[in-house]
């Protein structure tokens, strides 16, 4: 099952049934490409541009609902929850626009989106949501993997499809300081232990335990666009569509401050066809950190996250540029990334994390084009994160990288499987690795290691030393 589209995950998405396969729903002007080998974008994979073409972006009526007209009032200090609630609600039963948010800053608790209402920021707008948790209703959310009822993400949406966000406006969550705090996930894992298997009743509000809230989250959506905007002061991380299908993310800003822990900029968790591309991600934590569940929950859902686009991106966070994991119980597949280059401190360029707690599996993980300096090392795999142990080995391998280089790094890589359970295939080709301060690379228990046209501080290797 890992490898299919559940039932629970189609109805839950709103895609049409039958037979128990889910069909893909039809958005005029979404037809496939004719040619699945051009996409725009010179990808070196023809899977990679196959996934491109078939990714539908949602399109809408040419209907403009400006918010100034439902009563929101841009004066920074007024409460602007119902306003928004209202014009994107006469959107919705007209058929679908835009809402418009014109410049100005506008208090506002969580933001509902409804299927076919692309949510607006015009030049100068900004966002400033609430210190006041009222405004933030409890709603069915995926905390670092495991499914719960938890105050609503600033931007949320369920089970919608055809929604979009975007504009040139910023989003701020610094006033929700006040209330988003905690990281007490052993809340919910004593839950599950207690047999409670149920998400809905696995309620953080009112438990006296605090997990934080999520910046963006569609969640079991179907096409979905982000683009153009700018992510300010997150607690926690910044965007987390789960469960989705079709999701584009373009032009994104996010914050790179390390104010906040855990600010991962894009965290996509069990998601089918996704592109993300010429984003500035700047990250307390991971760049892209892609997800598909915990333990027992993640197992209980099922879901992998697959066929995955990353291109033309800066990196700006701390860890992972591409991160697999931890939260990977339901798998991952299909990963292409693209002509990214990394700045800062980034700790890792792919960096893929499990354990035989946690198990999963992480196939056919690919990169290309990627420049920059690391502050660990270019490539770390372990399958033995944290050192949890269980009955779950992961499933790594292949992995590829390929065109890339770097300027400084203490180490090349540091891939290593179990002696019971080797990584399956690790490929690199035409990479220049200069400033690398160990050059002994730590590689155990792979196979089908196959290195060409890899150098390190100019000196040709074969991946073993």
């Amino acid at each position: 099952m890992a490898g299919r589209i559940s039932r629970r995950y189609a109805l839950g998405a709103g895609l049409a049934v039958a037979g128990g396969v889910a069909a893909a729903p039809a958005f005029a002007g979404t037809a496939f490409a004719d040619d699945d080998d051009f996409c725009g974008v010179p990808l070196p994979w023809r899977e990679a541009r196959r996934i491109v073409n078939r990714t539908r972006v949602p399109h809408f009526p040419r209907r403009d609902f400006n918010v100034l007209r439902y009563g929101a009032v841009a004066d920074g200090t007024t409460d602007n929850t119902a306003a928004f609630a209202a014009a994107i609600d006469a959107c919705h039963r007209r058929g679908g626009g835009r809402v418009v948010v014109p410049a100005g800053t506008y208090v506002t608790g969580a933001i509902y989106l409804k299927s076919h209402v692309n949510l607006h920021l015009e030049a100068g707008s900004t966002l400033s949501f609430s210190g006041d948790v009222t405004k933030f209703p409890t709603v069915l959310t995926r905390y670092e993997g495991i499914e719960c009822m938890n105050h609503s993400p600033m931007i949320y949406a369920y089970r919608e499809r055809n929604i979009a966000l975007t504009g040139s406006g910023t989003l701020d969550a610094a006033g929700t300081s006040t209330w988003n705090k905690g990281s007490e996930r052993a809340y919910l894992e004593s839950l599950i232990t207690q047999g409670i298997t149920d998400p809905r009743q696995r309620i953080v509000p009112g438990s006296g335990h605090f997990m934080r809230s999520t910046f963006i989250e569609p969640y079991a959506c179907d096409t979905v666009l982000i683009q153009g905007i700018t992510l300010r002061n997150s607690m926690f991380w910044q965007m987390h569509p789960t469960l989705c299908r079709n999701v584009t993310i373009d032009g994104v800003s996010t914050d790179p401050s390390t104010a906040h822990n855990n600010t991962d900029a894009c965290d996509p968790e069990s998601c089918d066809h996704l592109v993300i591309k010429n984003c500035n991600l700047g990250a307390h934590d991971d760049n892209i950190a892609i997800k598909s569940g915990r333990d027992a929950d993640g197992r209980r859902v099922n879901v992998p996250t697959q066929n995955v686009v990353v291109h033309d991106c800066i990196m700006n966070g701390n860890w992972g540029a591409i991160t697999c994991g931890s939260e990977m119980t339901g798998g991952i597949r299909n990963v292409y990334a693209f002509r990214c280059q990394v700045v800062g401190l980034t700790k890792f360029a792919l960096y893929v994390k499990s354990n035989t707690q946690r198990g999963g599996f992480a196939q056919n993980i690919n990169i290309d084009s990627f420049t920059g300096r690391y502050d660990r090392s270019v490539f770390f795999v372990t399958m033995t994160y944290n050192n949890q142990t269980g009955d779950f080995p992961p499933a790594f391998g292949p992995f590829s990288m390929t065109n890339s280089s770097c300027t400084s790094a203490p180490l090349v890589f540091d891939v290593n499987g179990l002696p019971t359970d080797h990584i399956n295939g690790f490929v690199v080709k035409n990479c220049a690795f200069d400033g690398v301060t160990n050059t002994v690379n730590r590689i155990s228990n792979v196979d089908g290691l196959a290195f060409t046209g890899v150098t390190i501080n100019g000196v040709p290797t074969t991946g073993s030393g």
